[in-house]
């Protein structure tokens, strides 16, 4: 598998990161810490309302469309699948995306854009308020297959096993098209909500699975190296990520441990999509599992060292330098 194309499928959402001094504020707005809580458009404004004297950074965003920003600037093709509303917000995302090297393949609704209340404690720690707004209106018959014509692997975020005629549809008409299928298993929560349903995807269609320790556990009730056996002997290659002590990966007999790298964390935003993304791109140019998941160590390490999940050329020229030098 040599410089393959991927697409990502998920939420086009616009992160408003704040940085709150106080965690009390979280318990204020009834989100839990470290979760990612669904919201209504209302709630998503008075929340805004409520930390607007904070400041905030906008920045495009969503699970998948983090990783497709990350591959593009590691040199891979990739493209992004999602529903925005014509409006500012939507305007923000698709430039964003475009100005990231990602072709953005976006559906249109009058609904307006998906956006997350993402707030950042003092110890780096995120909880995510997502209104969703038009990226839910994404439904099955919005899956075409000319959308995977020239693609070679679909990168689905579970946060859209929410909508399971959509992603049906879209595994189903991808792999009928020869695609491969990844999925990021998105969040704890998520995973405990919908645990069935996520087994039969793996089961069904999934080649390569990426989980944290959190994750895999909601999924198997296992601790993570056992859960990576599980999850191993039903897809070509699993992965589960175990925070400060590393990574684990399996393929097949074939088994690597990735030891952590050493970091100062200011957001742990985007580190998962960030690892899933050097990884897909080690991946994709016929590295072998330890360099893929060096490189996925690499690129989070870097994006928990700054707010929010965009990094400037100069990072980006310190990645591909320790990429090289491995």
């Amino acid at each position: 598998m040599t410089n393959k194309k991927i697409l990502g499928i998920g939420s086009a959402l616009v992160d408003i990161m704040t940085q709150i001094p106080d965690e009390n504020i979280l318990k204020e707005l009834n989100l839990p810490k470290g979760s990612m809580t669904y919201v209504d458009a209302q709630t998503s404004v008075e929340i805004g309302k409520k930390l607007a004297y904070l400041g905030n950074q906008m920045a495009s965003g969503g699970s998948a469309a983090n990783t497709m920003s990350g591959l593009a600037q590691l040199g891979i093709e990739a493209g992004f699948l999602s529903k925005i509303g014509d409006d500012e917000v939507g305007r923000f995302f698709e430039k964003q995306m475009t100005e990231t090297h990602v072709k953005p393949q976006m559906l249109k609704s009058a609904t307006p854009s998906g956006r997350v209340q993402a707030l950042v404690t003092a110890d780096g720690e995120r909880t995510f308020a997502t209104c969703l707004g038009a990226a839910a209106e994404m439904c099955a018959d919005d899956i075409r297959p000319e959308l995977f014509e020239g693609w070679d692997v679909l990168y689905v975020e579970g946060y859209l096993v929410a909508n399971p005629t959509m992603l049906d549809k879209a595994v189903t008409t991808a792999k009928a098209a020869g695609l491969k299928i990844a999925i990021d298993m998105a969040s704890y929560n998520v995973v405990e909500e919908s645990r069935d349903y996520f087994m039969q995807l793996i089961e069904n269609y999934v080649d390569y699975v990426f989980a944290n320790e959190q994750e895999a556990f909601a999924l198997t009730g296992m601790e993570s190296l056992q859960a990576l056996d599980f999850l191993a002997s039903h897809c070509e290659i699993a992965v589960v990520k175990v925070g400060a002590k590393g990574a684990y990966i399996k393929r097949g007999n074939e088994m690597v441990t990735i030891p952590p790298m050493k970091t100062n964390v200011i957001d742990t935003n985007g580190a998962g999509d960030m690892w899933a993304a050097g990884f897909m791109a080690g991946l994709v140019k016929g590295e072998n599992l330890a360099k893929c998941g060096q490189m996925g160590a690499i690129v989070a390490a870097n994006v928990i060292e700054v707010l929010g999940t965009k990094m400037d050329a100069e990072r980006w020229g310190k990645i591909h330098e320790a990429i090289t030098n491995l």
